[in-house]
């Protein structure tokens, strides 16, 4: 299995040290999790350039509290940091197959640029 176990002591060194990461957010007790593991784990063996964490919401509360979770399971996806995806329920394998293109094919520069935008415009609407 080509997924990593990731806890709150990890989650930055994970996110910031691959180009693209996508976080699974589950916990034992729940069958939509349990049904969308084997597609995550499959996508993980077809991508390895792609870094899979599995995030364990039972064992993680705070993680968990921290990236919002409210429902599970979660899909969230960054590419060099950024935040890109974020999404509960689970996907079927031609979904996140689809998902793993799509976040493959961002071009960075224009996120960087919309959120700086985003930034600047939240900056300048202070009353």
């Amino acid at each position: 299995m080509t997924t990593h176990e990731v806890t709150l002591d990890n989650v930055k060194d994970i996110i910031n040290g691959n180009e693209i990461v996508l976080l699974d957010f589950w916990a034992s007790w729940c069958g939509p999790c349990r049904a969308f593991a084997p597609v995550f784990d499959k996508a993980s063996e077809t991508h390895p350039d792609v870094t899979f964490g599995k995030v364990d919401t039972e064992a993680n509360r705070q993680l968990a509290a921290e990236f919002g979770i409210s429902g599970i399971p979660t899909l969230i996806a960054f590419r060099d940091g950024i935040g890109v995806y974020n999404e509960a329920g689970a996907l079927p394998a031609p979904a996140l197959e689809s998902l793993i293109t799509a976040i493959k094919d961002l071009d960075m520069d224009e996120v960087r640029e919309k959120l700086q935008a985003a930034k600047a415009e939240q900056g300048g609407t202070t009353k």
